[in-house]
C-alpha cells in the first residue's frame, strides 16, 4: 500500500480491492475519513454497465410487482382482465 499526503490536509492510498486487479486510490481527509475513490476507467465502465443492467432487472421486478397487484385488485372486483397468451400475442405486433 502507497500513502502520499497533498496540500489543504487530503492524503492518499493506493491499494489492492479484493475482487480487482486494478489499483484503487482512495482519499481521505485530515481526520482520516475517506472522501473519494479513483478506479481505473476500464472498472467504472464496468460498474456503470452493471448498473444499468441491475436497473432494468429492478424495473422488471417492479413491473411484475404492479401487475400482481392489479390481478388481485380485479379478483376482488370481478374485473375480467385480459389473458396472458392474448397480451403476449398483441405485444408480438
Amino acid at each position: 500500500m502507497e500513502h502520499g499526503r497533498g496540500g489543504s490536509g487530503w492524503s492518499w492510498s493506493v491499494r489492492y480491492n479484493e475482487g480487482m486487479n486494478e489499483r484503487v486510490q482512495i482519499y481521505t481527509d485530515e481526520e482520516g475519513n475517506k472522501s473519494s475513490v479513483i478506479v481505473p476507467y476500464s472498472d467504472w465502465a464496468n460498474l456503470k454497465s452493471r448498473v444499468k443492467l441491475l436497473e432494468k432487472k429492478l424495473k422488471v421486478f417492479a413491473n411484475i410487482r404492479d401487475a400482481r397487484h392489479e390481478v388481485a385488485e380485479a379478483r376482488k372486483s370481478g374485473r375480467k382482465l385480459q389473458s396472458l397468451s392474448s397480451f403476449i400475442d398483441e405485444s408480438r405486433d
